[in-house]
């Protein structure tokens, strides 16, 4: 059975398509206006094995914020919604993700509880086309409609651009895992509660 949504997500400041497949090949094809974020996106499907299509309007005339913070919101929505019941799977992942001088950390609980922990001193206010600050927001926003926990923190780093794509792969490979399929337990809810 295909895990995959599709949401189309409007408010008056955004119109956002997004089509997200969990057990795809890492086929990405994103637009969002921000050139650098449309790379972290591409970042996400490929090193999380998501096929993922995305397709952002927003206002960039005004700032980056409610294109990149409603791009994170739509994605956990496709990521809750493609999941299902969630029975039989890991719930659970997180990666250590090295890229030259920087080191990232990335742990993400699928618990039906959001919080988003972030521990990232990045110098640079933009790298690329791409405002730094809006980093939270993206992860805030995927937690508070994943219904998950999402811990991030870059250990160490000289460059901020090393910095920034080490935490998106970090999340991209935790994610993996978290919404990976356990065979053995392929109709047990992973909780003792049962409720995520």
């Amino acid at each position: 059975m295909s895990r995959s949504a599709t949401i189309h997500r409007t408010t008056a400041e955004t119109d956002i398509r997004l089509r997200l497949n969990l057990d795809g090949q890492g086929k990405f094809r994103i637009s969002t206006g921000i050139r650098f974020f449309d790379h972290m996106l591409d970042l996400v499907a490929r090193h999380g094995a998501f096929d993922l299509s995305i397709a952002a309007k927003g206002d960039l005339d005004v700032d980056q914020h409610h294109t990149v913070e409603d791009v994170g919101i739509t994605l956990g929505e496709a990521v809750q919604k493609s999941l299902g019941s969630k029975k039989g799977i890991l719930r659970a992942g997180y990666f250590l993700m090295p890229m030259d001088e920087t080191l990232a950390a990335a742990a993400i609980d699928l618990s039906g509880r959001p919080r988003c922990v972030i521990h990232a001193k990045i110098k640079a206010a933009k790298v690329g086309d791409f405002t730094v600050e809006l980093l939270e927001d993206f992860f805030q926003g995927f937690a508070q409609s994943a219904k998950a926990n999402v811990h991030l923190r870059c250990l160490y780093g000289r460059s901020s651009h090393h910095q920034v794509e080490a935490l998106f792969k970090a999340f991209a490979r935790a994610l993996r895992f978290a919404v990976s399929r356990d065979r053995r337990l392929k109709n047990v809810l992973p909780s003792t509660k049962e409720l995520l």
